[in-house]
C-alpha cells in the first residue's frame, strides 16, 4: 500500500519524492484508493498558499491558489486539457485526433483551453467566501481525482497498450470503492450538502467526459485523463461557489 501512495504521488504530482517504483499493474490498481488523498494534499498546499498571501490582497491570494495548483502537479493536467482541446475541436478523424493529441505542440485550442481553465479557476476562487476557500480547494481537488480514478476504473484506453488499461478490473474497482467510502466520509463531516451535490455534479459531467471521448477516439488516453482532472476541479469549485450563495 505504501508503495503504491508514492507511486500516486509521484503520478499525479511533481513532489520530490525520489523513490523508484516500477508500474505494475496490482501497484497502480491499489493505487486507485489514493488518488483522493493526493487531490487532498494538492488542495491543502493551494489552500495554504492561499493564506499565507490574503495577508497582501486577495486577489494576489487566488492567484497564488492557482499557481500551487500547477506547481504541484507539473502543469501535467493542464496540459492534457490543452492536447485534448487541440484533438477534440480539430475535426478531424479517429486516427488524426490522436495524432494531433500526441504532437508536442500546442495548437490554438490548447491555448485557449489553458488560458480559459486557468483564468476561470482564478475567478471561482476569488469569489469565494474567505472562510469557505480552504474546504473548498480540498475537497474540490478530491472530488476531482476521485471522478478520474473512477473514469480510470471503468473506462477503455483509446490505444492498446495505453496506461489506462493497467488500472483497469476488479481489484481497481474494489479500491475504488473503498476510496469513495473513505473520502465521501470526509466530505460530509466538513461539508454535507454542498460536497454531495459537488460530488454528484462532477461525476455527472464525468460520464459526459466519457461518453464523448469514446465518441472522439473510442476511449481514453492520459490527455483525457488530465482533462478530466482539470475540468472536474472547476465544476466542483463552481458548484461549491453557487450552492453556497444559494444556502
Amino acid at each position: 500500500m505504501v508503495k503504491s501512495f508514492i507511486l500516486m504521488i509521484q503520478f499525479l504530482t511533481r513532489l520530490p519524492i525520489k523513490k523508484q517504483i516500477e508500474m505494475e499493474r496490482d501497484t497502480l490498481a491499489k493505487g486507485t484508493l489514493f488518488f483522493p488523498l493526493v487531490g487532498i494534499i494538492i488542495g491543502s498546499i493551494a489552500g495554504i498558499v492561499y493564506y499565507l498571501l490574503n495577508f497582501i490582497n486577495s486577489d494576489l491570494a487566488s492567484f497564488g491558489a492557482v499557481f500551487a495548483i500547477v506547481f504541484t502537479t507539473g502543469g501535467l493536467h493542464v496540459d492534457g486539457l490543452s492536447d485534448t482541446a487541440d484533438g477534440f475541436f480539430s475535426g478531424r478523424s479517429r486516427e488524426k485526433v490522436l495524432e494531433i493529441m500526441k504532437d508536442s505542440r500546442v495548437g490554438s485550442f490548447g491555448v485557449i483551453a489553458i488560458v480559459f481553465i486557468l483564468l476561470l479557476k482564478y475567478i471561482l476562487i476569488r469569489s469565494l467566501p474567505y472562510s469557505f476557500v480552504l474546504k473548498t480547494l480540498i475537497l474540490s481537488c478530491g472530488i476531482s481525482r476521485l471522478g478520474a480514478s473512477f473514469l480510470f476504473s471503468f473506462g477503455k484506453s483509446a490505444k492498446p497498450g495505453g496506461l489506462g488499461n493497467m488500472f483497469t478490473g476488479k481489484d481497481s474497482i474494489k479500491y475504488l470503492i473503498i476510496s469513495f467510502i473513505i473520502f465521501t466520509s470526509i466530505g460530509f463531516l466538513i461539508e454535507k450538502a454542498i460536497f454531495a451535490i459537488s460530488l454528484i455534479t462532477v461525476f455527472t459531467f464525468d460520464l459526459f467526459l466519457m461518453k464523448y471521448s469514446y465518441r472522439m477516439i473510442g476511449g481514453f488516453t492520459g490527455d483525457v485523463y488530465g482533462a478530466a482532472i482539470e475540468l472536474g476541479e472547476v465544476v466542483s469549485i463552481f458548484t461549491f461557489l453557487v450552492v453556497r450563495l444559494w444556502i
